[in-house]
C-alpha cells in the first residue's frame, strides 16, 4: 500500500518476452535509490514503481531498465492514457517467414515415402531460403538475447537464438563439407517462423485482455459544448473547468461529472456501473462523465473533471488491479529466476550425453536444440496476469471494481460474509413512521419532531434526512452540536440541552424508558429503527421527551442475494448498531434461521472491526457496507466490499478491496464467484504452462521431439494460456450470479 511519503509511477517496458525478463526488470528498478517497490506486468508490458517522490529521478529508472537490456518510456498521467501492450511488428514477418520456410519442409514431409527425399531441395537452395529467416526476420531474438547476456542473465530469446543458430550452424558445416545427408535448415527456419507466429498471436490476445480499460477510456468524449456568458462554444475536453455549464444533447455522452441544472432525461450508465436500465435525471441530480444521455436536453454544471472524475478514478482502480501481482505469482517468480539457466544446463547435458553415449554428435546437437526451443518461460509469465486482467476487466463491466490482485485472491477463499444493515441490506432511505412524545415531557408530536430536526440540521445521515423531511416548518439549527459516535447527537435547541440517539445512549444517560418501552416494542419487532430524544439538566436526571420510529425497506433482491451466498457455502451475518428486535426482524425477512448466532445488534462502529477479527478464526471474512461509517470494519475484513451507490464512492474505494458501483446485492455473490473463477483459471494456466515444460523437456532430451515439433509446442503454450484466460470473460458474462 502506498504511504503519504511515496507515490506510484508507471513505465512502459519494451523488449520483454518471458517471466525471466519480468524478474530482471523488477530487480533493476528495485535497486534504484528511492524505490520502495517495483511490479512488472508481462501482459500489459508496464512497470508500476512506488517511490519516495523527494528522491526518485525518472531518468534513473529508465537508465536502470536500459542497463538491464530493455527500454522504458514514461506513461502519460492522464485519465485516458492507453494502458495496452506495445504494438507488434504486424503479421508480415510471419507470412514472409512462412513462405521462405515452407519449401524446406518438403524433404521432411516426403522422407517416409522417398529415401532420397533430402535431394528434393538442394542444399544451396535450403541455405538461401533459411538465411534471411535466421538473420533478418529472426534478428529480434539475437538483439534481445545479446541484451540479456550483456546484462548478465538469460531469457527466452537467448534460448531461441542459441537453438536455431546451432541447427543452422550444423547445417552450414554439413553443407560445406559436402555431406549429402539430411540438413537441418528447416529446423532453424521453421522454429523461428513458429515463434514469430506465436508472438503475433500472443500480442493479439494481450490486446483483448485490455478490452475493459479501452472500453472505459472510450467513454470520455473528445469535446464538450460549454455555455459561457450565455454563448455556447465547443471546447476540447481538457479545456473544461469546474463550474462550467455543459450542454448535453440527446445521444451525447456526458463530458464530466456534474449536477443537472436544467432539463430532464434518462441516462445510460451501463458501461460505468453495469446497470442495464437508463436512470431518470432531473435538476439537482448528479450525473457521471461518460454516461450516455437519452431523450432530453440537459444543462450540467461540472463538479469534477479530468483525473478527479469518477470515470478516471474507476480507470485507475481497474489499472491498479490489472497491474498488481497475486500472491501465487511469487511462486512463479522464484521458478522463472532459475528457469533459463537450468534449461541451458539441461541442453548441454543432452548434447554431451548423446555425444558420448552414441558418438552421434549431430543428433545430440539437434536434441539439445529441441530442449532449448521447447522450454518456454513465456507461458509462466502470462499465466497469472492474463487471468487477472480478464477477470477484473469483466468484473468492471458488471459494475464490480476489484482494487488489487491480493483482494481477488482473498475473495475466492472466503468463509463468512458480514453485512451492515442500514443502507446496505436496506435501501438507506428511511422515513419517519411515528413520533411518540412522553406524557411527562409536555411536548406534542410536531414539537418533538422539530426538536429532533434541529439536532439533525446539516447531517447527511439517512435517519437525519428522514427527520428533516418530516419537519413541518423551517428549522433553526441547534447550537453546540456534537456527534456521539455509535450513539447519536447532542445539541442545544429552544433552551434545552438535548440528546437524540439509540437505547445505549439513553442507558448511559440514566434515562428511564419504561413508560415508552411498551409503545416502542411493536415498532422494533416490525423491524423499525427507534431513536430516543431526551433532555439533560445538571440539576436532575435526564428526562425522556419521546421516541421516533423509522421505517426502511429491504433492498430489492436482498433475500435472494443472501440465499446465493449460502448456496456458495458461505456463512452470512448481520452486524448493526440498531436494537436487537429491529435486527432480528430484518434477519427473519432475509431467511436467517439462527438469529442469536448470525446477528450482532447494538454494535458501535468501532466495535464492528473487533467482531470481524473474532470471526476470522473460522476463516477469511468479507464485510459488506456502504463505505462511509463502515470504513473501519471494511478495512479490518480480509475483503471489504463497499456499496458506492449512495455517494460514498471515494471512501469506499479507499477502504474496500471490492467496490460495487450500484446497490444490487446480487453483485456480492457475483464478485465472489468471479474471484473463484479467476483463481481457478490461474491454476489451470499455471498447470498447462508447467506441463508443457515438465513433459516436453524430458521428451526433447530423449530425442522424441524434433526441433520443429518443439517450436510448435513452445508457441502453442503461450497462445493456449492466453486463450484459456480469454475464455474466462465468456464464462463470467454468461454465468449466473451464484455461479459465474
Amino acid at each position: 500500500m502506498n504511504t503519504p511519503s511515496s507515490t506510484p509511477l508507471s513505465l512502459r517496458i519494451d523488449g520483454m518476452t518471458c517471466a525471466s525478463c519480468v524478474s530482471r526488470v523488477e530487480r533493476a528498478l528495485s535497486k534504484v535509490p528511492g524505490v520502495t517497490s517495483a511490479t512488472v506486468n508481462l501482459a500489459t508490458e508496464q512497470a508500476e514503481v512506488v517511490h519516495d517522490r523527494t528522491v526518485i529521478d525518472t531518468t534513473a529508472l529508465i537508465r536502470a531498465v536500459h542497463d538491464a537490456g530493455y527500454e522504458a518510456h514514461d506513461v502519460p498521467d492522464t485519465p485516458d492514457a492507453p494502458v495496452v501492450p506495445s504494438p507488434s511488428a504486424g503479421v508480415w514477418p510471419v507470412v514472409l517467414a512462412a513462405l521462405l520456410s515452407a519449401p524446406l519442409l518438403l524433404p521432411m514431409l516426403a522422407a517416409p515415402f522417398d529415401p532420397h527425399a533430402h535431394a528434393l531441395v538442394p542444399g544451396w537452395l535450403q541455405w538461401l531460403l533459411a538465411t534471411p529467416v535466421q538473420f533478418w526476420l529472426g534478428a529480434r531474438f539475437y538483439r534481445a538475447g545479446w541484451s540479456a547476456v550483456r546484462a548478465g542473465s538469460a531469457n527466452m530469446d537467448l534460448l531461441v537464438a542459441l537453438g536455431t543458430s546451432s541447427a543452422y550452424g550444423l547445417s552450414v558445416y554439413e553443407l560445406l563439407r559436402g555431406a549429402s545427408g539430411h540438413l537441418y535448415f528447416e529446423s532453424a527456419a521453421v522454429v523461428i517462423t513458429l515463434v514469430l507466429l506465436g508472438k503475433w498471436l500472443e500480442a493479439r490476445a494481450k490486446r483483448q485482455t485490455t478490452d475493459a480499460i479501452r472500453a472505459l477510456q472510450a467513454l470520455r468524449p473528445a469535446t464538450a459544448t460549454v455555455r459561457r456568458d450565455g454563448v455556447e462554444q465547443t471546447l476540447a475536453i481538457g479545456a473544461l473547468v469546474v463550474g462550467d455549464l455543459v450542454v448535453v444533447r440527446p445521444g451525447e455522452r456526458v463530458p464530466a461529472d456534474g449536477v443537472v441544472t436544467k432539463g430532464a432525461s434518462h441516462v445510460d450508465e451501463s458501461l460505468l456501473t453495469g446497470e442495464s436500465l437508463p436512470i431518470a435525471k432531473h435538476p439537482g441530480d448528479t450525473v457521471t462523465g461518460g454516461a450516455v444521455n437519452g431523450e432530453g436536453l440537459m444543462v450540467v454544471r461540472t463538479t469534477a473533471i479530468g483525473a478527479e472524475s469518477a470515470l478516471a478514478r474507476i480507470v485507475r482502480l481497474v489499472e491498479s488491479a490489472q497491474a498488481g501481482k497475486a500472491p501465487v505469482q511469487r511462486v512463479v517468480d522464484r521458478i522463472s529466476a532459475v528457469f533459463v539457466p537450468v534449461v541451458l544446463a539441461l541442453a548441454l547435458l543432452t548434447l554431451l550425453g548423446w555425444g558420448f553415449a552414441t558418438g552421434d554428435w549431430p543428433a545430440g546437437l539437434i536434441n539439445a536444440v529441441s530442449v532449448l526451443v521447447i522450454a518456454c518461460p513465456c507461458a509462466l509469465g502470462l499465466a497469472t496476469p492474463a487471468a487477472i486482467m480478464v477477470g477484473t476487466g469483466a468484473a468492471a463491466r458488471l459494475g464490480i471494481l476489484i482494487k488489487d490482485a491480493p483482494a481477488l485472491e482473498r475473495a475466492q477463499a472466503l468463509a463468512t460474509v458480514v453485512f451492515d444493515k442500514t443502507g446496505t441490506l436496506t435501501v438507506g432511505h428511511p422515513s419517519l413512521v411515528a413520533a411518540v412524545p412522553d406524557q411527562g415531557g409536555g411536548l406534542a408530536a410536531p414539537a418533538l419532531v422539530e426538536l429532533a430536526a434541529a439536532l439533525q440540521s446539516g447531517s447527511e445521515h439517512p435517519l437525519a434526512r428522514a427527520v428533516l423531511d418530516a419537519a413541518a416548518s423551517p428549522i433553526v439549527p441547534a447550537g453546540d452540536l456534537r456527534a456521539l459516535p455509535g450513539r447519536g447527537v447532542a445539541g442545544v435547541s429552544a433552551g434545552r440541552d438535548l440528546r437524540l440517539g439509540n437505547a445505549r445512549l439513553m442507558t448511559e444517560l440514566g434515562v428511564d424508558r419504561a413508560v415508552l418501552d411498551a409503545q416502542a416494542a411493536p415498532y422494533q419487532s416490525a423491524g423499525r429503527t427507534v431513536s430516543w430524544l431526551a433532555q439533560c439538566d445538571p440539576q436532575r436526571p435526564a428526562q425522556l421527551l419521546g421516541l421516533l420510529a423509522f421505517g426502511d425497506s429491504l433492498r430489492p433482491g436482498a433475500r435472494a442475494a443472501l440465499d446465493n451466498l449460502r448456496r456458495l457455502g458461505l456463512r452470512t451475518l448481520i452486524v448493526s448498531g440498531d436494537a436487537r428486535a429491529s435486527v432480528g426482524a430484518i434477519a427473519r425477512e432475509l431467511g436467517i434461521d439462527d438469529i442469536d448466532a448470525d446477528t450482532r445488534a447494538e454494535v458501535l462502529p468501532g466495535d464492528k472491526a473487533a467482531i470481524i477479527d473474532a470471526l476470522k478464526s473460522h476463516g477469511p471474512v468479507a464485510m459488506v457496507g456502504d463505505g462511509i461509517n463502515d470504513a473501519p470494519a471494511l478495512a479490518a475484513a480480509d475483503v471489504g466490499i463497499a456499496i458506492a451507490a449512495r455517494g460514498g464512492t471515494d471512501v469506499a474505494m479507499q477502504a474496500a478491496g471490492i467496490t460495487l458501483l450500484r446497490g444490487d446485492l446480487a453483485l456480492v455473490a457475483r464478485a465472489i464467484g468471479i474471484a473463484r473463477a479467476t483463481h481457478a483459471k490461474i491454476r489451470q494456466n499455471l498447470f498447462w504452462a508447467l506441463a508443457y515444460n515438465v513433459v516436453g523437456i524430458p521428451l526433447a532430451m530423449a530425442g522424441a521431439l524434433s526441433p520443429v515439433v518443439a517450436g510448435a509446442a513452445m508457441a502453442l503454450s503461450s497462445v493456449s494460456v492466453l486463450t484459456n484466460a480469454l475464455l474466462l470473460r465468456r464464462t463470467i458474462e454468461k454465468g449466473r450470479p451464484e455461479q459465474p
